[in-house]
């Protein structure tokens, strides 16, 4: 199957690939498929990872096409003009859509003077550097998440105004920086460590299609600008060097072909794995910085020479399994350090997994382990969500059932109060009766307010919360590892909160009292009640929630009988003239349909 240059190729995310599919692209050359082959490209639909990117006016959310990049081809035989259609064909093939229009405007066999088609107008466009969104040249601020066309996100991060041009001023930083003087100073003697490394901007995709890809080197150059413009990085937070993961600690979480696949790409100009995750000649050295950065932080982490950290790195990993690249990971990230951790020590893991996107890779990899606990919260819709994985009850196989343990939100628009409240009754319970010995949050911001993939509704405070109680688990041993997140003023944002909890610093507004979505509770409740059987500390909060529940059904009842009542009859009509009505209107009087 031809990926890389097929214009026709669907845009939308495919779900779970069975088999490994890459295809090459080279100067003219002929593109190499590691893929079985197949003759049909696959559109998924709305269970896609990320579509065209165009935007459904009804609800600001990505339209997903399910018809898109499909095509049909009539070949017609057997009369006499089979021989020119098929040059005409062949012709067309050869030639653009720019070139075929221009052959018939200048076609000789029409001598006509009128020209019925006006002159082409080239319609001029730009995309969003924080959303990857079109926009018409016309236009200074993008129509969808209102940025400047040339805003100073990526030298300022967050901190740049999105209505104003990037006018090289520096004071948004100096301003900050002055609060934090000295902190250049403070790093040696800070307990929080990042790790970042300027070539993992290499992995990018090579030919960009109908517009950017949303996982791009860009992610983390904003997030970068936002750490640096605040003072925390490089200033009260501290390096570490970067190094390549092993062969040999990949093989503790992925399987050796998919190792070699891996590493292949790097003698590659441009390939794909699935048609949303790409791959150039940089990517597999990036995704080995990565998980080595990963690892190696976890190991600072375990030892005690830091108390936390946060892994700055692409490309993710959480959908990375066993066996497969996809959902835009290669190698698993939060696996690594998993492992790593216990190598160094740590014998119980706690993965806390928040990207809106369920982390299928790393559920596969510890599905049969009791000594990691995953627990993911992510929008799931029945299964219509990417990647369709991570319902309620998938629990773990083969002894390990209660280990995995998935928090599946029913809709978009998720926000602080439904995911402080899965926090407060599922998430901390489970996680404190586990008692874990280090603790991973696979961190994807992309259920964050104005992410154009996730359209779910997390502020920075609600991320900041979330980490601030997790810090109490595992002694503060806590990483925090970059996952997803598409808007750039979303994703620098976030991230730069959650580090300043991870410094110390109090997560702002308290988010204690909150009441959750109606369909958050029942999210919720059904992960109680499933869960239950295998974790004694939930009974209380399920009783709590099945007596609530059964309240809120009687008093739903007396609130439909009084509006019943309210359109009965008065009872002075039932000895009137109006008995009739009365009977009628009160439901003692029943009109009977006589059979012809």
């Amino acid at each position: 199957m031809i990926l890389a240059e097929n214009p026709h190729v669907s845009s939308e995310y495919s779900l779970a690939s069975e088999t490994l599919q890459m295809s090459r692209l080279t100067n003219g050359e002929a593109e190499i498929s590691l893929h079985k082959p197949n003759n049909q490209v696959q559109c998924q639909g709305s269970n896609g990872r990320y579509g065209n990117l165009g935007f459904d006016g009804t609800n600001g959310r990505p339209c997903r096409d399910e018809n898109c990049g499909k095509e049909d081809i009539g070949v017609s035989s057997g009369d006499a003009s089979t021989d020119v259609l098929s040059k005409k064909a062949t012709q067309q093939k050869e030639m653009t859509l720019e070139d075929m229009y221009n052959q018939d405007l200048n076609d000789d066999d029409d001598d006509s003077d009128w020209e019925p088609f006006p002159q082409h107008v080239e319609i001029v466009k730009w995309f969003c550097t924080n959303c990857t969104m079109v926009n018409l040249d016309d236009v200074v601020h993008c129509d969808i998440c209102g940025e400047h066309r040339e805003s100073g996100i990526l030298r300022h991060g967050f901190f740049a105004s999105s209505l104003l041009q990037d006018s090289g001023l520096t004071e948004i930083g100096a301003d900050t920086r002055e609060r934090h003087k000295g902190s250049q100073d403070s790093a040696s003697n800070s307990s929080t460590a990042v790790g970042f490394d300027e070539r993992m901007l290499l992995h990018s995709e090579v030919q960009m299609k109908s517009h950017p890809h949303p996982e791009r080197p860009d992610r983390i150059r904003a997030i970068a600008a936002s750490l640096a413009t605040a003072g925390i990085f490089p200033g009260r937070c501290y390096p570490i060097s970067a190094r390549e993961i092993t062969r040999e600690e990949l093989q503790m979480v992925h399987s050796l072909d998919h190792i070699e696949a891996v590493d292949h790409t790097s003698h590659m100009f441009s390939s794909y794995f699935t048609p949303d995750t790409y791959a150039n000649e940089h990517s597999a050295h990036a995704a080995r910085l990565a998980a080595g950065l990963c690892a190696d932080l976890t190991k600072e982490i375990v030892s005690g020479r830091a108390k936390n950290g946060f892994a700055l790195v692409r490309p993710p990993g959480h959908h990375a399994g066993v066996r497969q690249a996809m959902g835009f990971c290669l190698h698993n990230n939060a696996a690594a350090a998993a492992l790593a951790a216990q190598a160094s020590g740590a014998k119980k893991v706690l993965i806390v997994d928040w990207d809106v996107h369920h982390g299928n890779g790393t559920q596969e990899i510890f599905d049969q382990n009791k000594s990691v606990l995953y627990m993911s919260l992510h929008r799931h819709e029945g299964g219509k969500f990417y990647p369709g994985t991570g319902a309620a009850d998938e629990v773990g196989t083969m002894g390990a059932e209660g280990y995995c343990v998935n928090v599946p939100w029913s809709r978009g628009g998720v926000g602080d109060n439904d995911y402080i409240f899965a926090f407060q009754h599922v998430v901390l319970p489970i996680a404190s009766e586990f008692a874990p010995d280090f603790t991973i949050i696979s961190a994807g911001f992309d259920a964050a307010r104005g992410d154009p993939l996730g359209c779910c509704d997390v502020t920075p405070a609600g991320y900041a919360k979330m980490t601030h109680m997790l810090t109490d688990l595992s002694g503060g041993k806590l990483l925090v590892i970059l996952e997803g997140g598409y808007n750039l003023r979303s994703i620098s944002s976030s991230a730069t909160a959650v580090i300043k909890v991870l410094l110390g610093e109090s997560p702002g507004c308290e988010l204690d009292n909150t009441l959750p979505s109606r369909s958050g509770l029942q999210t919720v409740l059904e992960v109680l009640q499933i869960q239950n059987k295998y974790w004694p500390a939930l009974e209380s909060s399920l009783t709590k929630f099945q007596s609530q529940c059964s309240m809120y059904t009687i008093q739903n009842k007396k609130k439909q009988i009084k509006k019943r009542r309210r359109a009965m009859a008065p009872i002075w009509w039932k000895g009137g003239r109006k008995t009739l009505l009365y009977r009628l209107l009160n439901g003692h009087f029943h009109l009977k349909r006589r059979c012809l």
